[in-house]
This record gives structure tokens, C-alpha cells and sequence, in this order.
């Protein structure tokens, strides 16, 4: 039981620690922007601006949540109490912190320190809180001989785990568990993929390393920049407040589209079917497109003229070709070759100019390299390409994709490649009236990296990454190439067509074939109950996965409700009369009547999907089955699993989708059903 000396001391350390807080946060903002350029000014003004944000303190969530009491016999170097939270807090420079920030190495035994091996720290204390008060503590001596568990249970724990939440996710800076500590705090040169069932907190742990790894290297990831990749633009709205909450406002959260998109200067406007997106997603186009590329360098066969006052130098073509081959063998971008080619061709006639007895300079080389017959000697040999051309022309012109498809793709894969014709279909005739998908844009962001090199971060996090192509990670890859990554997934929640199956092969198309694959399969956020019937899945979408098992006590409240929409709008106004968040997911094809039948209810809710940027503003939302994945409610109300399964192409692809549906509830799941569930499923409730 709390000792009331010790919340006490606590409440009063909270007070003078907020205190601690608005100090800092009004010395930087009285301080100025003082720089020797207005460059350098408005570095600094970002810079500040940064600072401030990062000292904001929000009154409903606690400065720190722990304390740890280093001492001497528990093989410390000195006796020192050390608070733990989000934020570094101090009164005065150079005085001893009165919150020290989760991610410093003095906090790190606060996360891992077991009796077993105490790391110097004696005893270990947690917080409880209630709307930013301290209401409760808990003690575990980590020095006391004895014992058999090497961690101790503790109730505020597994009560601040269960909390019924409102709105979008929140960071988890409280509740890292050991081995979830090991992920975060991996090194920044080392690749990480996190296998991780649902609820054991793979995307947490995911960004909760991008803000450990933007503290402990600073300087050089302000530069190189982190990034988080989520599989949809709900998804990002629904992470978008953890970064933040732990004091990180640097990190860029994008999609596979919105990256693509950009890269291509295009929008997604169509769509495949799922043959063609496997196909196009299919490693042997990166060949296709590297042919294509390369292939569109002509081998000169006439003399290169160059008039210069009164004189002519001549090039001749076997002198050219050697030109070209050579730039061609050092393995650089088609653009900068060709960048390079008008330079390496004057630098051919001042050797000329030179040898006649003349001197020029690089000024006349580079005269000569911008002159009219140079510039049409490189534009004939080695032609300016635009990436969104060159995939145009592979998918409308059979021949052209023919002559670089051959030995790679068979004449029923080509034929599958071309912009469909036939009566009824408009086929585009120009690249302006085409409409690209996503797999479409994916291979012209290829294209792009063989003209110009990606630019690489120093670190990418990408979410949900089961889903994508061979072609897709390769577009992530690049953009990670000479830094490291974060792969987040679950095998079996892979929905796509061409989801992945194993993650080496993943890691292979990434460019990160040496990376650690750990696999999580202790679940925090679902309940037992659910966890345990959604698990009656894997044999059929995921049989090598080690089954996840719930670490919490609770069983949660799962029950099946028979009956039809009538039975929905009931189990959604019951979900509504417990705390916290309610999902309403359903089928994409039957989101219409569910909406309606929510408004004949008298309900309020939002409907996922509808708006770019999600507020999750509603106790209730409508979810849709395909946007399900990665978002978390405490409530669930799941209607007709068949239907979920039928509405995918196959179905192992539909028993993975319901897997993932079944497993979003934090506390309680509602199943109403009117067709007979999916055999996997049969038995008793758990």
C-alpha cells in the first residue's frame, strides 16, 4: 500500500519539477536569434522553436512515471535517487536533474534491472496517475535475496496498460518492457526487423527507437533525417501525437504513396487488378526497367565535328564509344553520365587543341562541352530520359516493353503488363491522360533512382511492412541505403496480393540482408480471451509463427452476439456504454448499410477513410476491414467475419484480414454474426 510520506514527496517533487519546467521553457523563449546572417537566423529561430516545443508540458500526463534508488550495496558506484520521465528537467545548468529524459543511460536499468540482476539499483518505484495526479506508488525490491520471478508483478503496470484511451495512440514511455527496451535501444547502425504478434506493441517500440535514436544521436540524425513509414494516411493520423508527446517534432511520417507520389510529381488515379499489382511488383522488373534505361544509349557511328573559330576537331566515332563505355563501366546514374559524357568529349578536343600547340583552360573546356554540336552528339547518343515517360511506354507499347522483357517476363506476363484495350475501355493515348496506380508509380520511382541517385535518411522506420512488394521495399530501401531501418510487421496479418512470406527475402530487397529478426509474441494490449480465439487462425494464414500469448490477467469480455444489423446497432450502443474507444468494423462492401443503420440508431460516430487527415475525434468510429490494421480501440464490434473473408481475392488473404480485425480490441470484443462463422473459428468460446 502507498506510504503517504512517499506520495508526498512525490507530489511535492511533481510541483517543483513542473515549476523546473516553465522556467526552462521561459528562458528559451526569452532568448534571441542573434546570428551573423539572416541564414543563420532563421537556423536559429527553427532551432528555438524546436526547444520550445520540446519543453511543453501537458497537465494530464505526468513528468515522470518512476524512480529509481541507485545504492552502494546494490553494487551502484554511489547512493543516488533518480526520477523517471518523458522530458530531461532541470532548475539550473549544471545543477543534478530533477527528471532525468527515459532515453539517458542512467535510465536505462528503470526498464531492465530484475532481481536477478539489479544493475546498482535497490529499489524500483512506479507512479499511478490520475488526469497528471499522482494517486498511488508501488516498490519493488530489486536487492532482497529470494524470490523466483526475476520481475516482479505489478498492478499499476498492467493497469496503465489496460487504460481505456480516447482519441489517437499514445506513446507507451511508462510500460516498456525488456525486451521491447532491447529493440529501442538498438544501435543506430544496426537493422532491426520486429515480428511482432498483435498487441505486443510492435509500432509503439517503433517509434519509440525514433525518438530514442534522434536523443542519443542528435547531431548527425538532424542532418540525415529519420522517417516513419505507415501503411495509410488514417494509420499516420492515428501515431501522429506519440513523437511529439515524448518531445521529437523532427521525425517525417509519410506513406508508400505519398513518397512515391512525390517522387513521380504525379498522383495515384488508378488501380490494377491483383495479377498485375503482383506482376508489377515482381523483382524482375527492377531488370526490365534497368534495361530500359541502359539500353536507350545508342553506340556512335559518326565522327563528332566541333567548329572553334577557324578550326574543326574531330572526334572519331571508335574514340566516342570508348567515351561512353567507360563512363558506363563506373557505375554511375544514367543522368549524371550523361552529365559527364559532355564534359569527357570536350575534354577529347582540348587533348586536340593541346596537341596542335594550343593551351586552353577549363574555361574553354566547359565552352565546349555547352556548345550546339556536343549538346546534339550527347542528346543523339545518350538521351535525357523522364521516368514517368519510360514507364508509360512500357505498359502502351508491346514492342518496346518486348525487346526489354525478353528472357525476364514470358509473352502472357507482357501481355498482363499492357494498358488494357477492347470495346468500352478508354485507353490513354498520351502519358499526360494516363492514370497511374500505386504499382505504377512504384516502378517509376526506380526509374528515377537509376537517372538520379535517392537521396538516403539516417534512419527509417517502416510499419506494416508484410504488405508490400519486392518492388516497394526496394523504393523504401533506397531511401535508407547508406542508413539503417526499422522493419515492423506480422506475417500473419499480410493482406496483399503480393505480400511477403518470409523476411529474408524482404531484407533482401530492402538492401539489409544482415539485419536482427526478433519476434515478440507477448501480447500487452489484447485481451487473453480474444488473443487465444484469434490464434485458432494461424494454422491456416501463418503455421511457422510461434502462437502469441497474453501477459495480462484480465480475459477481457469476448462474446459472439447472433443476429443481423439490428444486432450491430445494439452491440454498438452497448460498446458505447463502457470507457474508452469503440470500432465498429465491418466489411468495405457493407459500410454503407452499417452507416445507415448507425444513423436510424440515433448514434453518433466517424467514418474512417473519409477525410485525408483523421482526427479521431469520436467515441465510435466506422472502420472499414482494409483500414483496420495498426489502429487499436477498447471496444470492438466486429460484424459478419465471413463477409470480411469473402470480400478478398482468396481465402488465406480474407483469413489474415479477419485475424487482423479480430485482434484491435484493447478490452472487449462484441462478434455479431447472422452467416455461420468461418470453420477455423469453430469450438467453444474461450
Amino acid at each position: 500500500m502507498p506510504t503517504t510520506d512517499a506520495l508526498t514527496e512525490a507530489r511535492e517533487h511533481l510541483i517543483e519539477s513542473r515549476t523546473a519546467l516553465r522556467e526552462m521553457r521561459e528562458h528559451t523563449a526569452s532568448l534571441e536569434a542573434l546570428a551573423g546572417d539572416r541564414l543563420s537566423g532563421e537556423y536559429l529561430k527553427q532551432a528555438l522553436y524546436r526547444r520550445m516545443m520540446a519543453l511543453r508540458d501537458d497537465p494530464d500526463t505526468p513528468l515522470f512515471f518512476g524512480r529509481i534508488d541507485y545504492r552502494t550495496h546494490a553494487g551502484a558506484d554511489e547512493n543516488e535517487d533518480c526520477w523517471i520521465g518523458r522530458l530531461h528537467v532541470t532548475r539550473e545548468m549544471g545543477s543534478e536533474p530533477m527528471v532525468y529524459d527515459w532515453r539517458a543511460p542512467v535510465s536505462l536499468p528503470f526498464y531492465r534491472a530484475s532481481r536477478t540482476e539489479p544493475m546498482g539499483v535497490a529499489l524500483r518505484r512506479r507512479f499511478g496517475f490520475q488526469h497528471g495526479e499522482i494517486t498511488a506508488h508501488e516498490d519493488e525490491d530489486l536487492a532482497a535475496a529470494g524470490g523466483d520471478e526475476a520481475f516482479g508483478h505489478s498492478d499499476i503496470l498492467e493497469s496503465e496498460i489496460e487504460r481505456p484511451r480516447t482519441g489517437p495512440m499514445r506513446d507507451i514511455v511508462a510500460t516498456i518492457q525488456p525486451e521491447q527496451d532491447l529493440i529501442v535501444r538498438a544501435p543506430l547502425e544496426q537493422s532491426v526487423v520486429v515480428q511482432g504478434a498483435p498487441g505486443t506493441g510492435k509500432t509503439a517500440v517503433g517509434l519509440h527507437r525514433a525518438a530514442y535514436l534522434l536523443y542519443a544521436h542528435r547531431d548527425q540524425l538532424s542532418r540525415s533525417g529519420v522517417m516513419v513509414v505507415g501503411p495509410n494516411s488514417s494509420f499516420l493520423s492515428y501515431i501522429a501525437d506519440v513523437l511529439p508527446a515524448l518531445g521529437e517534432i523532427d521525425a517525417v511520417q509519410e506513406t508508400l504513396e505519398s513518397l512515391v507520389t512525390r517522387s513521380a510529381g504525379r498522383p495515384v488515379a488508378g488501380t490494377d487488378e491483383a495479377a498485375v499489382a503482383v506482376l508489377k511488383g515482381d523483382p524482375r522488373m527492377a531488370d526490365v526497367l534497368r534495361r530500359a534505361v541502359w539500353d536507350s544509349i545508342v553506340q556512335p557511328t559518326e565522327t563528332l565535328v566541333v567548329p572553334r573559330g577557324s578550326a574543326q576537331w574531330r572526334i572519331p566515332a571508335h574514340r566516342c564509344a570508348a567515351v561512353i563505355d567507360e563512363l558506363r563501366g563506373r557505375g554511375v546514374r544514367y543522368a549524371a553520365g550523361r552529365e559527364m559524357l559532355a564534359q569527357r568529349l570536350a575534354h577529347q578536343v582540348l587533348l586536340r587543341m593541346e596537341a596542335s600547340g594550343e593551351t586552353p583552360d577549363d574555361r574553354v573546356q566547359n565552352t565546349v562541352a555547352r556548345s550546339r554540336p556536343v549538346k546534339a552528339y550527347v542528346d543523339a547518343h545518350w538521351p535525357a530520359l523522364d521516368a514517368v515517360k519510360l514507364v508509360f511506354r512500357l505498359v502502351s507499347d508491346a514492342e518496346f516493353l518486348a525487346v526489354h522483357a525478353d528472357g525476364l517476363l514470358d509473352a502472357d506476363e507482357q501481355q498482363l503488363l499492357q494498358l488494357p484495350r477492347g470495346r468500352g475501355i478508354k485507353t490513354p493515348r498520351s502519358v499526360a491522360a494516363w492514370r497511374p496506380s500505386l504499382a505504377d508509380l512504384v516502378l517509376v520511382d526506380e526509374v528515377a533512382d537509376l537517372l538520379n541517385r535517392t537521396p538516403s535518411l539516417g534512419h527509417l522506420i517502416v510499419d506494416e511492412a508484410q504488405d508490400h512488394s519486392a518492388m516497394a521495399l526496394r523504393a523504401l530501401g533506397r531511401r535508407a541505403s547508406t542508413g539503417s531501418v526499422t522493419v515492423l510487421g506480422d506475417l500473419a496479418q499480410a493482406t496483399t496480393a503480393y505480400a511477403t512470406t518470409s523476411w529474408t527475402d524482404s531484407l533482401a530487397h530492402l538492401g539489409k540482408p544482415d539485419s536482427t529478426v526478433t519476434e515478440l509474441v507477448a501480447g500487452f494490449r489484447v485481451p487473453r480471451s480474444v488473443i487465444s480465439y484469434a490464434a485458432r487462425l494461424l494454422p491456416a494464414i501463418a503455421p511457422s509463427l510461434t502462437p502469441p500469448h497474453s501477459v495480462r490477467r484480465s480475459a477481457g469480455d469476448f462474446r459472439l452476439v447472433p443476429g443481423s444489423l439490428d444486432a450491430l446497432a445494439r452491440a454498438a450502443t452497448d460498446a458505447l456504454r463502457r470507457e474508452g474507444t469503440v470500432g465498429v468494423i465491418v466489411a468495405d462492401d457493407q459500410l454503407t448499410e452499417t452507416i445507415d443503420v448507425l444513423d436510424d440508431a440515433g448514434i453518433e460516430f466517424g467514418v474512417l477513410g473519409e477525410e485525408p487527415d483523421e482526427d479521431f475525434d469520436h467515441r465510435l468510429d466506422v472502420v472499414p476491414a482494409g483500414l483496420a490494421k495498426g489502429l487499436e480501440f477498447d471496444q470492438v464490434v466486429l460484424f459478419e467475419p465471413s463477409a470480411i473473408v469473402a470480400a478478398e481475392p482468396d481465402r488465406t488473404t480474407g483469413l489474415r484480414r479477419l485475424y487482423v480485425c479480430l485482434t484491435r480490441a484493447v478490452s472487449g470484443l462484441q462478434v455479431v454474426h447472422a452467416d455461420p462463422l468461418p470453420v477455423e473459428l469453430a469450438g467453444d468460446v474461450p
